[in-house]
């Protein structure tokens, strides 16, 4: 599969599907969304709670592939976030982010999710920084998770298994506003492509 949308059209293109549409969101310049209070994706550990209501836009994706998109944000909240997901089910799942903490630093990470328990991984990054390229190869059940400043200079971030994944899969963007907030994100556009992970290079 080879696609790359911009969303510059008036409406979806008829493969893309909503995971808890959100109530303010349109096309034309990117994929504007402005997301709505309470809604998260995490699955019991360390805190206990079980949240699965983010906004997703997906796509059935077969097969190995790189996910890809550029996204500008403006966080207002504590863990306002925006980023890519890879989703089998409310049990199975990816997220790639930068969760907004405060003014000055914000955790830029990923949390894999399997069999209905979530982690964690994350590194310091500056709060200033509001528009961040992330990506997601796969390679039957492993991944690559990476992020960019510009788009060319891709740092790895972790590589991870889902123990559930299927040839099929639902990949695409994701947004979320865990406490009582709301905040604006830019998704410039979504591509997905053959998969470039050399297992000799990371």
């Amino acid at each position: 599969m080879n696609s790359k949308e911009d969303f510059n059209q008036g409406q979806l293109a008829a493969n893309y599907f909503w995971l808890n549409e959100p109530e303010k969101y349109q096309t034309g310049n990117g994929l504007e969304i402005w997301t709505m209070p309470q809604t998260d994706f995490w699955q019991r550990t360390h805190y206990g709670f079980r949240n699965d209501n983010g906004h997703c836009l997906l796509q059935e994706v077969t097969g190995d592939f790189c996910l890809t998109t550029q996204v500008e944000f403006r966080p207002t909240t504590l863990y306002d976030q925006c980023g890519l997901i890879i989703r089998l089910d409310e049990n199975n799942w990816i997220k790639a982010s930068t969760e907004y903490i405060n003014e000055e630093s914000s955790k830029l990470g990923s949390v894999v999710t399997n069999l209905g328990y979530s982690d964690w991984a994350t590194q310091d990054i500056a709060s200033s920084i509001n528009q961040l390229w992330y990506r997601i190869s796969r390679q039957g059940q492993d991944f690559l998770i990476e992020a960019s400043r510009d788009g060319a200079i891709w740092q790895q971030l972790r590589i991870c298994h889902l123990h559930e994944a299927k040839e099929t899969i639902a990949a695409g963007l994701y947004a979320c506003s865990p406490l009582e907030s709301s905040f604006y994100c830019r998704f410039h556009f979504l591509q997905v492509g053959p998969n470039q992970w050399q297992i000799e290079n990371h």
